[in-house]
């Protein structure tokens, strides 16, 4: 499930622009062999003009200093190069997304989700960014987990750059296992050892569950998709055209939830439950885990006022696999090669090096905003930007790094969302649904029927 994440806007001396607006000194496509001298490097005497969207929109007033102040230092480098930006709200909204692709009318670098990919190379609208980075453009190339630029890869052909990406894991209540008896440093790692814990909690009594889990609005269906991942399974075949979860780790998945509702006790009777209803039990201390994402504390903290010292993180139980999310940005087809190498320049500066732009955390604690949060986690364990990075994170924490360690030291496989995934996620939820809420629930003829139903999904892509 992609969730909006706010961005970044402008500096005084750099006109706001919408759409696609460009020009650069260097009138060809954006094609690295168009010539044989080709350098891929942007020279800092080339007059360009680049358009980005995704800038924090004026109710974002910490995020959009940020954007101003780093414009500035950008510019200070490449004082030739100028940059139009595109504040937003939300920097996606399916619908208008698609009529921008349709009409050409994206800016010279455009914002998408990780599972945008198919539409966007489907529309033709993608520059092919491959020669073009490289460790002297992209500094810390060697260090980027090779997973995340692989989620912007088709055919071997790199096309886009990560801008945050998030991975799922166990979201647990520390002061919650401490009032149940559990040790808050040694979280649950299987299902099995869920199960336990979250009996062992709901005996607390007073309303206090000791799991939940989505059933309604598309996120069953994204819970069912992390959960099967965790256990090794997938949700589509490898081509992206057929089902691939009516196997026995789907029926685990189901089969899991079904005991803790009905059996060994753990979920309580309250059901069809959406994103926001179990950030805001467990806020109120009447929860103890959940499957979520780390920008789920920066929302029980900032917006339902818990306590962040209460809460943690473990990896996702299995540990085969974790449901990986995030955003990019593409580059426009039409873009020249002198845009090319500013927005990838520009991207470099503010999205993919320690200690500036979105990793300069003593401005980010000075502003106000959450650190220390495990995302984004774009660097290899143990690499000189992970290491600088750490560093960076812990000096100016203002959330419980400790509490993420359980959650940091597991690497699971990344695996992305299915193609076509919340019209998958819909047919999920019935399954979800139904096991928590009819203690007759049939999990073959569950999974049957929806393997039947995302087979036509996909048959209609």
């Amino acid at each position: 499930m992609i969730r909006t994440r706010a961005a970044v806007v402008v500096l005084a001396a750099v006109a706001v622009a919408a759409a696609a607006c460009g020009g650069s000194s260097d009138k060809k496509s954006g094609d690295a062999s168009a010539s044989p001298s080709f350098n891929p490097v942007l020279d800092k005497n080339a007059k360009v003009t680049i358009s980005i969207d995704c800038a924090p929109a004026a109710n974002k007033p910490v995020e959009t200093k940020q954007w101003t102040d780093d414009i500035a230092a950008f510019h200070q480098i490449y004082p030739n190069v100028t940059i139009n930006s595109k504040p937003m709200s939300k920097c996606e909204d399916p619908a208008p997304f698609t009529a921008q692709l349709k009409g050409h009318t994206e800016t010279d670098v455009f914002y998408t989700y990780f599972t945008d990919k198919n539409q966007v190379l489907d529309s033709g609208e993608a520059a092919d960014i491959t020669k073009y980075v490289t460790p002297q453009t992209v500094t810390n190339l060697k260090d980027i987990q090779p997973a995340i630029l692989d989620i912007n890869r088709d055919n071997g052909k790199l096309y886009a750059l990560p801008r945050t990406n998030y991975t799922m894991g166990l979201v647990y209540d520390r002061a919650v296992f401490k009032k149940a008896g559990l040790n808050p440093d040694q979280p649950p790692t299987t299902w099995a050892d869920i199960a336990t814990d979250a009996a062992a909690i709901a005996k607390l009594g007073g309303g206090v569950n000791g799991y939940a889990d989505y059933s309604a609005n598309n996120v069953g269906g994204w819970h069912f998709t992390a959960e099967l991942y965790g256990l090794g399974g997938r949700m589509v075949s490898q081509d992206g055209t057929k089902a691939a979860f009516n196997t026995d780790q789907g029926k685990q998945v189901l089969q899991n939830l079904y005991d803790m509702r009905w059996k060994t006790g753990g979920i309580g009777s309250t059901q069809m439950i959406k994103w926001g209803d179990p950030q805001a039990a467990m806020a109120a201390g009447k929860l103890g885990m959940y499957i979520g994402a780390p920008d789920d504390i920066t929302y029980m903290v900032q917006t339902l006022k818990g306590k962040a010292a209460d809460f943690g993180m473990a990896p996702m139980p299995g540990g085969q696999g974790a449901l990986v999310g995030g955003d990019d940005y593409y580059f426009k087809k039409t873009d020249t090669p002198d845009q090319i190498k500013a927005g990838i320049a520009w991207i470099n500066f503010k999205l993919l090096t320690p200690g500036k732009g979105q990793f300069q955390y003593d401005r980010n604690k000075t502003g106000g905003l959450p650190v220390g949060l495990p995302e984004p986690e774009f660097f290899i364990q143990g690499s000189p930007s992970q290491k600088a990075d750490d560093a960076n994170k812990q000096a100016s924490a203002t959330l419980p790094i400790a509490n993420f360690q359980p959650f940091l030291a597991v690497s699971p496989t990344p695996v992305v969302e299915p193609p076509a995934a919340q019209e998958i996620y819909k047919v999920l939820d019935n399954a979800m649904s139904a096991v928590l809420t009819d203690k007759n629930a049939d999990i073959p003829k569950l999974l049957s029927k929806a393997e039947t139903d995302v087979n036509t999904v996909l048959a209609n892509q």
